[in-house]
């Protein structure tokens, strides 16, 4: 048995008048709290240290560099990262990076138990658009505050096993699990920030939401055989509901830990990395049982290409 016992550290809301500092303050608790309980791994939400700012248009896109780490550890973040080396308990949290050319990029970091930071992912399936949109009840711009991701789907040796990452939107494409699962990964670890209703979809209810919140993570958890972490910001942030969902699948698609609430919480669950082994070993097999053959379409084109009418 090769176990990870793992904190799915959820937050509640953040304002956009929060200091960072009162944040990673939060995110100290929960670790505290993870450390007591003998979690190894804590998982954090996405843009963990900030509101989610892309539901605001600005015309200039300078004054939300407010928003960006151009460090990671950074002043505001070095206590965080200090403290689960102390613990000893490896965490993975997303926020908003500014690399050094100026590109901006919706990120992700895993560290190892000392502190290190080991893997990072830069989020790939941008949702939303550029330019405000008046037909939307609100706003979701991070085609215009995020670069997309750079860096593919990794997968990182951590915690005796295999761990891969991804961010939100990414867990509904069924891209982001296979190439995960074509290099092994036994346990997918996530972020998101949810909007608990569909700007384009008015008659979608959160219960719909978050039916497909589920179903997207319990199928790349089943057709992967991997273990699949999944951690909300959550609550009315800014005015704006964000919807919880903290859970865990196992490598056989259940749902094994669900957290309630929106605010913030430890989800703790004890994940044996073994387990993704039958699955991989028998239906999904892949090398067994792939034909690649076929899959050309998967990287050749973006959009729908019908097929040709007979005469």
């Amino acid at each position: 048995m090769r176990n990870v016992r793992v904190g799915a550290a959820q937050l509640g809301p953040i304002q956009r008048a929060e200091s960072r500092a009162s944040v990673v303050k939060r995110m100290l608790a929960l670790l505290e709290e993870a450390a007591r309980r003998g979690c190894t791994l804590v998982v954090y939400p996405e843009l963990a240290l900030t509101t989610f700012f892309p539901r605001w248009h600005v015309e200039e896109r300078a004054e939300f560099d407010v928003w960006f780490e151009t460090a990671m550890p950074g002043p505001e973040t070095a206590a965080l990262f200090q403290r689960a080396a102390a613990l000893g308990v490896a965490i993975s949290f997303g926020y908003a990076e500014k690399t050094p050319a100026g590109e901006h990029f919706n990120t992700s970091i895993l560290t190892d138990r000392k502190g290190a930071i080991i893997g990072k992912y830069r989020k790939i399936h941008l949702p939303g658009h550029v330019e405000f949109d008046p037909a939307r009840t609100h706003q979701h711009l991070e085609k215009r505050y995020f670069l997309p991701g750079d860096l593919g789907f990794p997968v990182f040796h951590a915690q005796d096993g295999l761990i891969g990452m991804c961010i939100c939107n990414d867990r509904r494409w069924p891209e982001t699990y296979r190439v995960m699962g074509l290099q092994g990964v036994e346990m997918v670890i996530l972020g998101f920030n949810t909007p608990s209703v569909n700007s384009q979809k008015a008659a979608e209810g959160l219960e719909e939401r978050m039916f497909h919140h589920r179903l997207s993570l319990q199928a790349g958890a089943y057709q992967n055989a991997t273990w699949v972490v999944a951690v909300a910001k959550a609550g009315v942030e800014d005015g704006h509901h964000l919807m919880g969902g903290t859970l865990i699948c196992d490598p056989e698609g259940h749902i094994v830990a669900e957290l309630p609430g929106e605010d913030d919480g430890l989800l703790v669950h004890d994940c044996d990395l073994d387990a993704t082994r039958f699955g991989k070993e028998t239906i999904f097999d892949f090398k067994r049982h792939r034909r690649i053959e076929h899959y050309g379409r998967i990287t050749a084109q973006v959009g729908v290409e019908t097929p040709p009418q007979s005469a």
